[in-house]
């Protein structure tokens, strides 16, 4: 059976992601390369393992997590359609069964706060991995007097982290942010709508999702 590490050695992917990251440079958009799919894989696989899932159902959960961008090698917009094709393709043409591609193909095409949901353990645990990671790290623009609300709000966050607890239930994303460079209010202006998704995909796997900033509980 295919495990990450595969993925992680397959040269399709390796150029696909370069050449998405090399895209998103270009158009001015934050990080979405090996950084951010590989904490994101990480973290959906240790998600599910927290709350006792099966070791097969974690492994393809980090497997979605590592190619869930893989479509902003074609385009920004409809990446998460696009890359949920391209990735069941890589997948059945490596071995992976089909019932397992599919499984794959629907968390990432559930993934983008524009069009999805969570519909699967593996979507909601990608869901909840893919939008806790923001931090400054992500900034690709090294010009902060050219930054966008975007680029503020991600350069502000110095520290993020998302706490499971599987004794009550809980999802946890705690930040600290650097108010002088972005206001609370500006970081909901941008992520309202994802912080929903996380709400609705902590439910989907039996779990209230809380939002804490500088200390202060919000969600």
């Amino acid at each position: 059976m295919l495990v990450l590490e595969d993925i992680k050695k397959n040269e399709e992917v390796d150029r696909l992601l370069r050449l998405a990251q090399k895209q998103l440079e270009i158009r001015g958009f934050t990080e979405h390369s090996f950084r951010h799919v590989g904490r994101t894989a990480n973290m959906a696989g240790t998600i599910l393992r927290k709350l006792g899932h099966p070791p097969r159902e974690v492994e393809l959960a980090k497997i979605a997590g590592y190619l869930h961008d893989i479509g902003n090698a074609v385009n920004r917009q409809d990446h998460a359609h696009t890359g949920a094709y391209m990735a069941y393709k890589i997948l059945t043409d490596m071995g992976m069964d089909y019932e397992e591609a599919g499984a794959i193909m629907q968390a990432i095409g559930n993934h983008d706060e524009n069009s999805g949901t969570a519909v699967s353990n593996i979507s909601a645990a990608l869901i909840l991995a893919d939008k806790s990671d923001v931090h400054r790290s992500r900034v690709t623009n090294q010009d902060i007097t050219n930054f966008d609300i975007h680029d503020r709000v991600n350069y502000a966050v110095v520290k993020s982290e998302l706490i499971v607890d599987p004794e009550d239930k809980k999802a946890v994303l705690q930040l600290e942010i650097d108010t002088a460079i972005c206001p609370v209010m500006e970081y909901f202006e941008i992520f309202l709508d994802r912080m929903k998704m996380n709400r609705r995909a902590a439910e989907f796997l039996g779990m209230k999702f809380e939002l804490i900033i500088n200390r202060n509980q919000l969600l």
